[in-house]
This record gives C-alpha cells, structure tokens and sequence, in this order.
C-alpha cells in the first residue's frame, strides 16, 4: 500500500486537486485546473497521476444534506467515466460541508478573500481525501 492517492473536488470551472503520501497518512493541496473540457481536463488529470506514479483517483460525490445524490453528482460521474476509459480507477468520496471546512481553514490561516478563492478548491479536496485515508485507516 505505497500508492499515493490523486484526489478531485470536481466542480464547473475548477477541479481541485490533492494528493497523499505514499503511506496514505496524509492529504496535501497541490492544484486547481481551471476547465477547459472533458479533453484537456482529463490529460491534465491524466498528468498529474503520472507525476505522482499513482492511477488511483477519488473524487467527491456532492450529495445534498438529506442524503440523496445531488445534481452535480452527475455531472462529477460523467467526468470520472472519463478517467475511466483512460486506465484510471476512481472511488468516490461524500464531499458534503468540505467547502465549507476548507472555507474556514483558510479564514484561521487569515488568507485574504481573493487567495481563499484561489486556494479553497485543491483545499477542499485535500479535506475530502484526508476524511477517506482516516475512514480507510479505521
């Protein structure tokens, strides 16, 4: 289990993008990919995998707070099918409140509200993987 793990926080104009070490203790940021289309966003996904010698992606899935599967959702699935086809594995992640919980690291870290907006997505989906590596770890 020395196989880091690429993770997304799927979203219309930004991914972001976090990465575990090789133990899978813990989850960093590393990007934001602004979208451009299902092609170059998913070579650049594609890329960053290969950069970090992983073919192992999660994603979070955006539920709505009831439970059920939110609308995004799809959207995020039809993305990740891509990265299917493209010799990926992908497993999802409920990514309810990690915006929200990156939100408020950044404000702790006294960030100002345009770095915030720069940072929040690859924060986010380093909150989404660092609550799936503790999940696997338990």
């Amino acid at each position: 289990m020395n196989e880091r793990i690429v993770a997304l926080d799927i979203g219309d104009a930004r991914i972001g993008v976090a990465v575990s070490d090789a133990m899978r203790l813990i989850a960093s940021p590393v990007e934001v990919i602004r979208r451009v289309g299902f092609g170059p966003d998913v070579k650049r996904v594609l890329e960053i995998c290969r950069q970090y010698d992983t073919s192992i992606v999660l994603s979070g899935l955006p539920y709505n707070m009831d439970g059920t599967l939110g609308f995004q959702s799809e959207k995020v699935r039809l993305f990740c099918q891509q990265l299917e086809k493209v010799g990926l594995t992908v497993y999802y992640q409920d990514e309810r409140l990690t915006t929200v919980t990156a939100e408020h690291a950044l404000l702790e870290d006294n960030m100002h509200r345009a770095q915030r907006r720069q940072n929040v997505d690859k924060v986010a989906a380093a909150v989404i993987l660092q609550q799936w590596l503790d999940t696997q770890r338990n």
